[in-house]
């Protein structure tokens, strides 16, 4: 029987299992899938540890989830098509829900799926390679519960690890004499750390304006920004600033490249990731920056070089989980053999054609449209239901303008669901008022003070 191995049973490797439980749902005969999942439990990121380094087996910590984190986009941007946040919640939900809201979400797709038999946990992939003579991929896995390293042959290999979690580390002059904590945003946990205290963000990502928001809303003394080549250049607080470039530290004075100083408690470093497979033979890495079409994947999922190895969700992301899901069935009907692969030079002119596209955008509509496209293209191609994705295109660029607008408070907008056309109600209680990030808080109907 035909086998698929799939590297993590995060978002996109959850997606690659409701693809072929959808295909068989439907009648089709579909291959033996198993999943590898270094965690306890399914979600990815998603999936919020309070440990930051390595867990209890000694294995590095995957996620970079923290405490009291808020969807930065809206839900609307990222709602499944075969499964809507009203069906999932009975209800209509506001459009930024908190990480345990987006976690119960994503998994009760794949619950009602039932394709948990499918994941072994607990299970990290030590090493993948390929035998030209036998056309199959030899999986190394350790089962970490029972401490037994094995081999397992399958004929497809989905890589859907992610590529957020292993930081990327800068070292800047006085690091080692700072007398205060440094951290990269991967080791971020709870705002409440900084209670009290200036903090120094270096990096201008989602993750640095992110975290800067959540620290502020929990009472942090300042946040300064330090940009390598401009500002984010929102209408922050006022006890925000942004500065160019750290240029050293001494003792706690940071000081940046155009000259000024600032005294800080604490540095927290979001300055990207890196993509890493270090289970993968050489032949098989994909090595790519964080960019919007990594090359060597024919249609941003076929390795070229070995058309039986896919990866998920590689790309800088606007799209998110119906992105991932447009290549999940893509993925799996290229192994059902119900799409035929061109040959390997057809399949690089492609991928080319998508990088000089890619070189001419500027700005973020053209990055969204651009994006919207690709994923458009894909569920063309496939039984994925089709979406309004124009319609989510104009949604993200709204979303943009409403963090242009009120950067504090973009989160108390509201949008209407794509896939249902229902308004999104207003959240009971103002993003910056709500300290609670549960579940339970979020699906109340109304905030602690009008239920006093």
């Amino acid at each position: 029987m035909t086998r698929v191995a799939i590297i993590g049973a995060g978002p996109s490797g959850m997606a690659q299992m409701r693809a072929f439980q959808s295909a068989a749902a439907k009648g089709a005969e579909i291959p033996e899938v198993v999943c590898f999942e270094r965690q306890a439990d399914w979600g990815g990121l998603w999936n919020y540890t309070w440990r930051t380094g390595l867990d209890e087996f000694g294995e590095p910590i995957h996620g970079s989830m923290y405490r009291y984190l808020w969807s930065n986009g809206p839900k609307e941007c990222l709602e499944f098509a075969d499964y809507t946040f009203e069906e999932h919640f009975g209800k209509p939900i506001a459009s930024y829900p908190p990480r345990a809201v987006i976690w119960d979400y994503i998994k009760g797709r794949v619950e009602k799926a039932g394709v948990k038999g499918w994941v072994r946990f607990r299970t990290p992939v030590r090493g993948v390679t390929y035998s030209e003579e036998t056309g199959l991929f030899t999986v190394t896995a350790h089962d970490l519960l029972g401490d037994r390293v094995y081999d397992e042959e399958f004929d497809y290999v989905v890589v859907a690890n992610g590529h957020f979690s292993t930081p990327n580390v800068p070292e800047f002059p006085g690091f080692s004499t700072f007398g205060g904590r440094i951290l990269h945003a991967h080791d971020f946990r709870d705002a409440l750390e900084f209670k009290g205290k200036d903090i120094l963000i270096i990096g201008t990502s989602y993750s640095a304006e992110d975290i800067g928001s959540q620290c502020h809303k929990y009472g942090c003394k300042s946040v300064t920004i330090s940009h390598r080549t401009k500002p984010i250049g929102f209408d922050w607080p006022q006890t925000w600033s942004e500065v160019p470039l750290l240029v050293k530290v001494e003792g706690n004075l940071a000081t940046f490249k155009d000259g000024t100083t600032k005294t800080v408690d604490a540095i927290i470093l979001c300055t990207g990731y890196q993509h890493s497979f270090p289970f993968l033979s050489d032949e098989l890495r994909l090595r790519t920056a964080n960019r919007l079409w990594p090359l060597g994947l024919y249609k941003g999922v076929v390795w070229e070089k070995n058309p039986k190895l896919f990866y998920l969700g590689m790309q800088d992301q606007f799209y998110t989980f119906n992105m991932f899901d447009a290549q999940a069935w893509f993925a799996r009907d290229v192994m059902l053999g119900r799409i035929a692969l061109p040959p390997e030079a057809e399949m690089t002119a492609d991928s080319l054609a998508w990088r000089e596209r890619e070189e001419r955008l500027d700005g973020d509509h053209d990055m969204i449209w651009f994006q919207g496209d690709y994923t458009k293209e894909l569920i063309g191609l496939t039984d994925y239901p089709m979406f309004d994705i124009d319609g989510v295109n104009r949604t993200f660029e709204e979303w943009e303008h409403h963090k242009e607008e009120d950067i504090m408070g973009y989160r108390n907008k509201s949008y209407r669901s794509l896939m249902t056309g229902t308004m999104s109600p207003p959240h009971h209680t103002p993003w910056m008022e709500e300290l609670d990030d549960s579940l339970e808080a979020y699906l109340r109907t109304e905030s602690r003070s009008d239920a006093a």
